[in-house]
């Protein structure tokens, strides 16, 4: 590879719809009939590499295309050679690089993409399943992960929470509602940005990780399907300019309507949107991946969930990685 090269190949994924989300006849109609057309700008700068470190591997999370998101003109821009790799638990594609010494003291590192969101809403009138086959739910998708177990304390207050409800989607709405009612978005002190749900259950604060990894483990507690999603927030207030950080939300299938979405934390922050976001998003986010403890090929270790880079030098998680994001609309 070149420096600054682009590999069609990954431009050609990130233009094509994944089969295990394409759309299908019938899908959901759009929230407001709302849509974002803009470009992604995600930079890493990896500095300090120690002049005696021998290896450097650094994964990185690609946008793909979904049902409600189209990627195109995907760059990158490398000085070192790279490819594209599918996480095998919850098939995110990632970028892989690695290199052997001599390193250089940095390296930077950019991803550039048009993206096309689409605001969907799959309740209302008539609403049916209408996910892919390969979308439907799997095993996984009823487990706990490490940091959201689905016994013990969990298991009780979703119990408590969902006595009244007669059906899954009633059952999904307590928990729902509970989170978002019971939780304040609040950033302060330790613990939280985890996705720790007991951190969650107990502080009853947190950022958007805490408050889904909640709400995941009690509708997987109480046997209703559930995934972890991760990409980032655009401004409705702005059409361009930086992105601080990482924006989460979830999911929950129900049978009959299909993979719910939910997003209780921007609800708890703006209470007037709380219908909005039970079974439905804005277009003002955009997906990198799905799920948490994700295995990628040769990391040390399985990672929480994948929105920021992941470096490694010589086997182990290295910190001098600095990151920049930011967007500019195109049309909506």
């Amino acid at each position: 590879m070149h420096r600054f090269a682009i590999i069609s190949a990954v431009v050609a994924l990130a233009a094509a719809p994944a089969t295990r989300t394409a759309t299908p006849p019938g899908s959901a109609a759009p929230v407001d009939a709302g849509s974002r057309t803009f470009k992604f700008h995600y930079g890493v700068t990896i500095r300090d590499i120690p002049p005696d470190a021998k290896h450097l591997a650094i994964w990185v999370p690609i946008p793909q295309t979904d049902r409600h998101q189209t990627v195109r003109d995907l760059k990158i821009q490398s000085p070192l050679p790279y490819r594209t790799e599918t996480e095998p638990r919850y098939g995110n594609t990632v970028l892989h690089l690695e290199s052997d010494s001599p390193l250089p003291p940095t390296i930077d590192l950019v991803l550039d993409a048009v993206v096309e969101r689409q605001a969907y809403r799959v309740l209302g009138d008539g609403a049916k399943d209408t996910s892919p086959g390969d979308d439907k739910p799997s095993k996984r998708d009823l487990e706990a992960d490490r940091l959201v177990p689905i016994d013990g304390k969990i298991a009780v207050t979703a119990a408590e929470v969902t006595r009244d409800a007669k059906t899954p989607m009633q059952t999904a709405r307590a928990i729902y509602d509970y989170v978002t009612q019971e939780l304040k978005y609040d950033k302060s002190g330790q613990g939280w940005g985890r996705g720790d749900a007991i951190y969650a259950c107990d502080v009853r604060k947190g950022n958007c990780t805490d408050f889904h990894s909640l709400i995941i483990g009690m509708a997987r507690a109480s046997g209703i399907p559930a995934r972890f999603v991760i990409g980032f927030p655009l401004p409705d207030d702005r059409k361009q300019g930086d992105i601080s950080g990482y924006h989460c939300w979830a999911e929950l299938y129900v049978k009959g309507v299909g993979w719910l979405p939910v997003d209780s934390s921007e609800a708890s922050k703006h209470p007037e949107k709380r219908e909005q976001f039970f079974g439905g998003l804005d277009a003002n986010r955009v997906t990198f991946s799905t799920g948490r403890d994700l295995e990628l090929r040769s990391a040390s270790d399985p990672l929480n969930f994948l929105v920021y880079p992941h470096v490694e030098v010589d086997g182990k998680p290295f910190g001098g990685v600095d990151k920049r994001f930011s967007f500019s609309d195109l049309g909506t």
